[in-house]
């Protein structure tokens, strides 16, 4: 699904006089012009303590094209799943949101927000499958020319999580994946740390270029 064209944000994400902190902002709306406003800045929104909070991590978490790890162990339980994309959004996001799950961020408002921007095209899941055809596994993000920026993902079954981002990777091929912080887990997969000055440099060229398919 194309994205719809946006009406200019209410917005302005200017990069300069950012703070020397992840955090460099606060305040704004979760209106689809000003989400993927913020995404082609190099923001994105967080709740806390019922502010909404913009995140510009200084070392930035991302899979760079062909970055992928995949092992034996993943290569084999890739076997047992299907991918499919953007074919249960609303359920890829709720389970992301589960509140029994720790650290756990994705309130209400956010789940709004990111369903509405999904309509117009702009968000999208990739979404993990067993044999039967259940829901066990899925990521979802903001998908802005050859930029994806990934939001959350969860599982049910082993690797299943880690099968969607095989999925994705797939999708993007010589785009870039944005996964906002690094961890031990994900940079086992590959991930890398990019300064935020190399990050925000980089924007410019991904989100002009094509959007790949199926989201162009």
């Amino acid at each position: 699904m194309s994205p719809t064209p946006l009406p200019p944000s209410a917005w302005s994400f200017s990069t300069e006089d950012w703070p020397d902190d992840d955090c460099v902002a606060g305040g704004a709306d979760l209106e689809p012009s000003t989400l993927v406003e913020a995404y082609r800045h190099g923001l994105f929104p967080m709740p806390h303590d019922d502010m909404l909070l913009w995140w510009s991590p200084r070392r930035r978490g991302v899979l760079e094209p062909g970055g992928l790890r995949v092992t034996r162990s993943l290569a084999k339980s890739a076997r047992r799943f299907t991918i499919t994309v953007d074919q249960a959004f609303d359920e890829v996001v709720a389970a992301c949101a589960d509140p029994s799950r720790p650290g756990g961020w994705i309130s209400a408002g956010i789940r709004e927000a990111y369903g509405r921007l999904h309509a117009l095209g702009w968000a999208h899941s990739v979404e993990t499958r067993d044999a039967d055809g259940r829901l066990v596994g899925g990521l979802y993000g903001v998908g802005i020319g050859a930029l994806f920026a990934g939001e959350s993902m969860f599982h049910r079954e082993r690797d299943a999580s880690k099968v969607a981002l095989m999925g994705l990777t797939e999708i993007v091929g010589d785009g870039l994946i944005d996964v906002q912080w690094s961890t031990p887990h994900l940079a086992s997969l590959g991930v890398v740390e990019w300064p935020r000055e190399r990050y925000l440099a980089a924007l410019g060229e991904l989100v002009e270029r094509p959007a790949p398919d199926p989201w162009a």
